[in-house]
């Protein structure tokens, strides 16, 4: 049973906020971030107009029509995501009630982070060859801002994360597949190199008032390491499912990695040997989208025909955790 990728779709909030904001919310300059990060603007939802599963209810929605069929035609909802509208339940289920028309589907939230997307891709795609579920929809969704410390001290993360959410409904098929294979890895010992330490368990109510006073609530980064790691792993792993394959990276029309920082994206280019137009970057309209950045990155690429059918593409990300993977798509 092969898997095709049959509807895409992506949404991004209507509040444009550009590094000239920032500059009146923090001791920061247009120059300084785009140096470091690449990002120029980025999307917010006005707080309490919006929440996760409404941008993924409307990324869906675009996927749906693209492929055209109707939320009652779905077997199965996988949601990608690190921000839910709520911490119980996930937004699968809230997905899956505002789809009108949506059956009493099983629908899975599944936490990579930033590999959200690269990881609900091959779960969607076993799925699918199983023979288990003929019609799946994959969205991944987050609304960073409101969980941002968006002032001097927490400017290193705040300039970097947006909000959006993209979507792909995948079928079955009997002709070749889409989805021709992935490689997923996870590297735990470093969890707390990119993390949120509160709310936790480990605390009586979650969180006490002197976590939320030295700002534990926030989640926080050791920034060198992480891009020391993002900028080995996600070519390394290219490459390992290029051997695994069989696939020349020469026969490779566009690689969509996670838009993270447009540094790591050229360290990629860099270490991998390829062009600028082989790789591609929207970080500065968007910023770091989290889960949603591979499919509205997918979305933009194919628009700007930088891929066309019959093309081999590839996915990949690098996330908290340490998790990181690659899909290999003949698209």
């Amino acid at each position: 049973m092969g898997v095709k990728i049959i509807g895409y779709g992506f949404y991004v909030p209507n509040n444009v906020i550009t590094n000239h904001d920032m500059e009146k919310w923090m001791d920061t300059s247009e120059e300084w971030i785009v140096e470091r990060t690449g990002i120029k603007e980025r999307h917010f939802v006005t707080v309490g107009e919006e929440g996760t599963s409404d941008l993924a209810v409307k990324a869906a929605k675009k996927a749906l029509e693209k492929a055209n069929i109707s939320a009652s035609d779905l077997d199965m909802i996988i949601a990608a995501t690190l921000s839910p509208d709520y911490e119980i339940p996930g937004i699968g289920v809230l997905i899956q009630s505002k789809l009108e028309g949506c059956s009493l589907i099983p629908a899975y939230d599944i936490r990579q982070q930033c590999s959200g997307f690269v990881y609900g891709l091959e779960l969607a795609a076993t799925f699918i060859k199983s023979g288990k579920y003929k019609n799946v929809l994959l969205v991944g969704a987050e609304i960073q801002s409101v969980g941002l410390n968006i002032s001097t001290n927490g400017r290193d993360l705040a300039v970097l994360f947006g909000d959006g959410a993209g979507a792909f409904v995948l079928t079955n098929s009997q002709d070749d597949s889409d989805i021709i294979d992935s490689v997923l890895h996870s590297e735990g010992q470093y969890y707390k190199a990119l993390w949120k330490e509160y709310p936790s368990i480990y605390v009586r109510d979650r969180i006490r008032q002197e976590d939320i006073v030295f700002g534990r609530h926030y989640p926080a980064m050791n920034g060198r390491f992480v891009f020391k790691h993002a900028s080995t792993r996600m070519p390394e792993v290219v490459m390992e499912l290029l051997n695994k394959t069989g696939i020349d990276l020469e026969d490779i029309a566009q690689i969509i990695p996670h838009q993270a920082n447009l540094r790591i994206t050229n360290m990629i280019a860099n270490r991998l040997g390829l062009s600028s137009d082989k790789i591609f970057s929207n970080i500065e309209k968007y910023g770091n989208t989290t889960a949603a950045s591979i499919p509205i990155a997918f979305c933009e690429a194919l628009e700007e025909k930088r891929f066309k059918r019959g093309d081999y593409i590839i996915t990949v990300s690098f996330g908290s955790g340490f998790t990181w993977g690659a899909n290999l798509i003949k698209f």
